[in-house]
């Protein structure tokens, strides 16, 4: 057996530069070296198109988001649409349970059976409105509110608090959480504070 110095015994012909070596980073596909000049030019480049990318990436995430924000708005104005499609029939319906109220407002004595079947419709139509959604306001012995209630009279009174509903003249009425009517009322002037 022959001894050797470490070395193996490969014939330089047989070495393949391009498959053994590991390419520099500055080399080419030919495997020559490149110019720091040309290697500068490929990295503005290569930042020049990390920018772009970024920059369309926001866009895209922009325009996702914009275009979901405009699906739930959509939907939520087929919701509203929904839920209040039906304010203007009842609307036209509350003079009727005006004048059905009014009727049911006689004296015990008159009471007859045209008074019970009259209270009889009364409260089916007011069943079939509070199924829809309809609630009426309270109002009497309430504290005023602006936008529940409208004010017709001040009444001076040391009875009540200031600013004490005393009397309703016509209820008020809500559609789930939209008014539909404002409660008109008398309302307490405590001149005493």
């Amino acid at each position: 057996m022959a001894r050797t110095n470490g070395k193996s015994d490969v014939d330089p012909q047989e070495l393949d530069a391009t498959h053994e070596l590991p390419e520099s980073e500055n080399a080419d596909a030919s495997g020559t070296i490149e110019s720091p000049s040309r290697v500068s030019a490929e990295s503005n480049d290569l930042q020049k198109l990390k920018v772009e990318r970024d920059t369309l990436i926001d866009r895209l995430a922009r325009l996702q988001a914009e275009f979901e924000n405009a699906r739930k708005r959509t939907a939520r104005e087929q919701q509203d649409f929904r839920d209040y499609a039906l304010a203007d029939a009842i609307k036209t319906l509350l003079p009727t349970l005006d004048s059905f109220e009014r009727a049911l407002q006689i004296s015990s004595a008159e009471k007859s059976e045209l008074y019970g079947g009259i209270e009889l419709i009364y409260k089916q139509l007011q069943d079939a409105l509070v199924k829809l959604g309809l609630r009426p306001i309270p109002a009497k012995g309430e504290p005023f509110d602006p936008h529940l209630h409208e004010a017709i009279e001040m009444v001076d009174t040391s009875n009540a608090p200031d600013h004490q509903i005393l009397e309703e003249l016509q209820r008020g009425y809500k559609l789930k959480d939209r008014l539909l009517r404002p409660s008109m009322v008398k309302v307490a002037r405590n001149s005493k504070r």
